[in-house]
């Protein structure tokens, strides 16, 4: 039988950008030699999570996931419970475009995105799990990773990860610390903290120096933890951010790699959870990294080979606690 894909697609990314280059891209996915066909989200709630659920569990070989950041997380969330996923595309046609830019697929230019599938290239890339949610690229906790929550959508369709920037600017004076306890492979930190991130990718928020030396399939997450609250210090760290990713040095950063993560918040303080750039519920929350989880199409000769890790077989149980379940 022929190969099947499924291209998912938010028909509002990209001022429109989709809608007028569906049928292109369903064409470029039968040159690879896919049956192809296409699902258009709607506003029902987790509508692309459960149609790529449903394109899984019907036999399809390929889910491409078009869209933003979050449209691809909810792609993820579909089919990351399961235990036979299909392989899947991505093509970014949203703000930031994190997952694309460390996939080296382009970002300025949807056929050419879909194109990268035909170089057949892929990669088995390691998928976050928290608690019952999944994410593919970053997740947090604390005060500077609620300003996604706060961009307008209209401020980010018009100047992208730069209104991040922006709106980080506007809340530095306002960062209040919270008394966190994070526990991980080779340690713990219990104290006060501006945030707390876990990293999938390199690529967060448009930068590519926060988490420098993150692997894309070696099993491990990248923590760091900003002790400080201080604006003059954030500003400084972001500065380091940008200068090589020297922050992961400074003595008012907790950097390191790590399988899994419990977070919590200490004192009857409420810590927000951001999965993806979007809210993922409140701490207590534990994170397990589900290694070279999901097969995704990607310019790998384009990826340098320190965010890939050496070719080696997986044990059938490591990720055996992964089973079918319903969306909630």
């Amino acid at each position: 039988m022929r190969m099947r894909a499924r291209l998912i697609y938010n028909p509002t990314s990209g001022h429109e950008t989709m809608l007028r280059n569906v049928g292109d891209i369903l064409n470029i996915l039968e040159r690879a030699g896919y049956e192809a066909s296409a699902f258009q989200t709607t506003a029902e709630e987790f509508s692309a999570a459960k149609e790529a659920r449903r394109a899984a569990k019907d036999g399809f070989d390929l889910i491409v996931a078009a869209g933003g950041d979050g449209t691809i997380n909810e792609v993820v969330n579909g089919i990351a419970p399961l235990k036979h996923r299909p392989k899947m595309g991505v093509i970014p046609a949203g703000t930031t475009n994190d997952y694309a830019r460390a996939l080296k697929i382009p970002r300025d230019d949807v056929l050419a995105a879909a194109k990268v599938i035909l170089k057949g290239q892929t990669v088995k890339m390691d998928i976050g799990q928290a608690n019952d949610k999944y994410f593919m690229n970053i997740a947090g906790g604390g005060f500077l990773t609620e300003l996604t929550y706060d961009v307008p959508s209209d401020f980010k369709s018009v100047l992208g990860y730069l209104a991040y920037v922006v709106k980080g600017a506007e809340m530095l004076p306002r960062i209040k610390p919270i008394d966190m306890h994070i526990q991980f492979d080779d340690g713990e930190y219990d104290g006060k903290a501006s945030m707390f991130l876990l990293g999938l990718t390199n690529s967060i928020g448009g930068f590519e120096q926060i988490a420098p030396d993150a692997s894309l399939d070696d099993g491990n997450f990248a923590l760091i933890v900003v002790k400080s609250s201080n604006p003059v210090e954030i500003i400084k760290l972001m500065g380091m951010v940008l200068n090589g990713g020297r922050h992961v040095n400074d003595p008012n950063i907790i950097y390191t790699k790590t399988r899994k993560v419990v977070a919590k918040a200490k004192h009857g303080q409420q810590m927000k959870i951001n999965l993806d750039g979007e809210y993922g519920g409140d701490a207590p929350i534990t994170f397990v990294n589900l290694r070279q989880h999901i097969e995704m199409f990607a310019n790998v000769d384009e990826i340098p080979n320190r965010a890939l890790s050496a070719p080696e077989d997986l044990d059938e149980k490591e990720n055996d606690h992964v089973e079918d379940r319903d969306l909630q």
